[in-house]
């Protein structure tokens, strides 16, 4: 692997540097998974070969729980899911995620080795498990699924020690990475890529990771030095460093020690209080607004949850109202109330009301993002298309081109969510040039085009979008 190589990190064991100088959007390296599952939640709605998500598919004819788009797919994953098809047919029952993917990795080991390629700088057994650091209550999962585990494998295949299935699980539960829908969207599910697990955490990384084509890439967000080390972000930046460096420690076993954990960078911006006619508010009206803030969240993720989309806005706006001119337009639970308010006002089609929201949202984000962070491109490209959405062509066409931009960096010219981007970019473009012409015209055709052909309703709202890369317990 030319861009790359395994080094000891300080502090953090193995690590990867770069090799050479790269840039903004260069990938660093690509890899496929070494097995990946479907989300048992979605295990009837995604192609469990390409992981798209499609209205209809076809039915495995002999576990019948394997589904894929046509008769290419399902003949493209026979020879991974083969021994998975009738270890199911003898269970009897479908294993969780946990154990699918356990047993496509270790029937995978068994047949090719620990090293499937040239590319692959690790072996699964030189990666850290963390079993002596799990509590109580992961200690008895891992448990269960190993029981599990063991009466689904079956007595056909090779045979393994529970320390090496009980290892298998560990480096799942530490290293698992979210594998996304055909859009970059969603999460559909869990997979195992060995040369990413090489990478460390920063919360302020130099690099990101998308899934494109079927392959983790591993791509630069800036410029990086010759001998520098790689890093990406396990948890969202968004959260305060207090509450990144828990997250961290509950699920990867580290104590981030991070120049932004360490010197608590923009903490300040994310829980301030605002500022009226240049006066700060008092410190104790910020804390009582802020826990205020908290318990509607939940309120609102409680009511998102059941689809309950009309209880979600009345929820927001009332919150809202109790943080203007007391939080200021950092605060992460502001933001977090116009990111939701912002979308699900777009689902239900008003549309001025969710443009508003959301550029209130984008300007927030752009002061505390990295600004090449994906996250950050994906909320400004939504808010484009919604002010778009919304008649304001000039500030919609802004909001896109900047999106695109960072999106060219973060996923890359050939991914498809940047390629819908450009193509929105040029019908915007269009649209604006028609509108500087003659505005009473661009609005009457545009009147007459959504006359003649409805809008369609908006994606519903996602629960979570891939903020977190890596899985979550």
């Amino acid at each position: 692997m030319e861009n790359v190589e395994v080094f000891a990190s300080p502090g953090k064991g193995r690590g990867l540097k770069a090799t050479k100088e790269v840039w903004a959007g260069d990938v660093l390296f690509a890899e496929p998974y070494f097995a990946a599952v479907v989300f048992d939640s979605l295990a009837a709605n995604v192609c469990h070969c390409c992981f798209r998500r499609q209205p209809k598919l076809q039915r495995c004819g002999q576990c019948r729980f394997a589904q894929y788009c046509d008769r290419t797919c399902q003949r493209a994953a026979w020879e991974e899911h083969k021994q998975e098809c009738a270890a199911i047919k003898s269970y009897g029952q479908v294993p969780n995620e946990n154990i699918r993917l356990a047993a496509r990795i270790m029937w995978r080991l068994d047949k090719e080795g620990g090293v499937i390629s040239d590319l692959q700088l690790t072996t699964l057994e030189e990666l850290e498990d963390h079993i002596s650091d799990l509590p109580e209550d992961d200690l008895k999962d891992l448990k269960v699924d190993i029981h599990n585990f063991l009466d689904f494998w079956p007595r056909t295949s090779k045979q393994h020690t529970v320390e090496r299935i009980s290892h298998i699980f560990g480096v799942i539960n530490c290293n698992g990475f979210m594998v996304s829908d055909q859009k970059g969207l969603q999460a559909v599910g869990v997979g195992l890529f060995p040369n990413l697990c090489l990478v460390n955490h920063d919360c302020w990384p130099n690099c990101t990771v998308i899934l494109n084509n079927g392959k983790i890439e591993l791509r630069a967000l800036g410029k990086i030095s010759e001998g520098e080390e790689l890093t990406v972000a396990y948890v969202d930046y968004l959260n305060t460093s207090e509450d990144r460096k828990r997250m961290l420690k509950q699920q990867y076993f580290f104590d981030c020690t991070c120049e932004h954990c360490t010197n608590k960078i923009n903490d300040d911006l994310k829980l301030d209080g605002a500022l009226v006619d240049d006066v700060k508010v008092p410190d104790e009206k910020v804390k009582e607004v802020t826990e205020y803030s908290i318990e509607m969240l939940k309120k609102m993720e409680k009511a998102r949850t059941d689809a309950n989309y009309n209880e979600v806005v009345k929820i927001c706006r009332e919150c809202v109202e109790k943080q203007e001119n007391v939080l200021a337009d950092t605060h992460i639970y502001q933001l977090k109330m116009w990111s939701t308010l912002s979308e699900v006002l777009s689902y239900l089609q008003f549309f001025e009301e969710a443009a508003f929201y959301a550029r209130k949202m984008v300007e927030g984000y752009m002061k505390l993002y990295h600004p090449n962070n994906a996250q950050l491109g994906m909320a400004t490209m939504r808010a484009g298309v919604t002010h778009w959405q919304a008649g304001h062509i000039e500030v919609g066409h802004g909001m896109i081109c900047k999106a695109y931009a960072i999106l060219l960096v973060t996923h890359g010219p050939t991914h498809p969510i940047t390629k819908d981007l450009e193509a929105m970019r040029i019908q915007t473009e269009m649209e604006l040039r028609m509108f500087k012409q003659n505005e009473y015209v661009y609005h009457s055709m545009r009147e007459a085009a959504l006359k003649n052909q409805p809008m369609k309703m908006m994606a519903e709202p996602m629960e979570e979008g891939i903020k977190s890369l890596f899985r979550k317990k």
